[in-house]
């Protein structure tokens, strides 16, 4: 596999951490970073576990809110947006649509 150099700037925290990392895994800094950016590119589009568990809190805040209704009131309510979309919007009340 070919190599090339390359130069990056890092805050004092994240530098320590690589050279943790790197000794606590007996692993060159270089193969440090290049597992963790593999890590990281396997990742993307992915949620984290922080973005995963605040989804699922939302989703039990929320769900307990849901109106118990039956199906056909909603049904009537959908029709009734659909009525009033139809007849209002860019094309205005009582146009013609033709």
């Amino acid at each position: 596999m070919a190599t090339s150099k390359v130069t990056f700037t890092l805050d004092e925290g994240t530098v320590s951490r690589l050279q943790d990392a790197a000794a606590r895994l007996a692993k060159p800094k270089s193969q440090i970073v290049r597992e963790a950016i593999l890590e990281f590119h396997d990742r993307i589009g992915r949620l984290s576990e922080r973005e995963r568990l605040g989804m699922l809190r939302a989703f039990d805040e929320v769900v307990p809110r849901i109106p118990a209704r039956s199906a056909a009131s909603t049904d009537r309510e959908l029709a009734e947006v659909r009525k009033s979309r139809k007849t209002s919007g860019r094309r205005g009340a009582g146009r013609n649509r033709s």
